[in-house]
């Protein structure tokens, strides 16, 4: 029996992309340690339809742990009252019964896991990344989402295929090694802890 189910934001409308952000956020656990106990993954599109799809799940108590897992979209207060962010930025009402440690943020978005991930990217974008223009990992969960994405399009600008939301960016969610991303993301380093903890 699966004993977690995390809900994603990612992929839009296409079931193409569904399938590429499951495989994406399946590779990213995989790869670092959680082969062999691994949630069911339900790629949601928009995150209106991550919290609805959670709500629903969080109810039936069908599983003894249900996530989401999100973009934080702004940066947060404190990281750990993810539904106090979540009622403030969004107008979301935190389910009765529910917990902060059920929300996972990538903080502010994907991209900041991303640009944190320097190995990861010279991987896929070989040596025409413009590693000089990514930003420096120090506070990078403070970078505003729009100014990141702009960022890895522009250090990828001279590459055979540049960087984009969809399938290059679950291609790169894949290959992002943890220990970086916990080291440089405290929203990340929260994320594994908890499912360290639940899974």
């Amino acid at each position: 029996m699966v004993k977690a189910v995390i809900y994603l934001e990612g992929g839009g409308e296409s079931k193409e992309l569904h399938s590429r952000c499951r495989e994406g956020f399946r590779k990213l656990l995989e790869k670092n340690g959680f082969k062999g106990k691994m949630p069911r993954l339900v790629a949601c599109g928009s995150r209106n339809s991550v919290f609805s799809d959670f709500r629903v799940a969080h109810q039936s108590k069908m599983h003894p742990f249900v996530a989401l897992w999100i973009d934080s979209e702004d940066p947060i207060a404190d990281i750990e009252k993810t539904w106090e962010h979540l009622e403030k930025r969004d107008g979301w009402e935190k389910p009765e019964k529910s917990s902060n440690e059920q929300v996972l943020f990538m903080t502010t978005s994907m991209e900041t896991l991303i640009a944190t991930d320097r190995n990861a990217l010279k991987e896929c974008f070989k040596n025409n990344l413009q590693e000089s223009a990514l930003p420096p990992l120090n506070n990078i969960e403070s970078k505003n989402r729009k100014e990141l994405l702009d960022i890895l399009k522009h250090a990828t600008r001279n590459c055979p295929s540049h960087y984009e939301k969809g399938k290059k960016s679950f291609e790169l969610l894949g290959l992002l090694n943890a220990k970086t991303l916990r080291k440089h993301v405290p929203s990340f380093e929260r994320t594994w802890r908890i499912l360290d903890k639940y899974l």
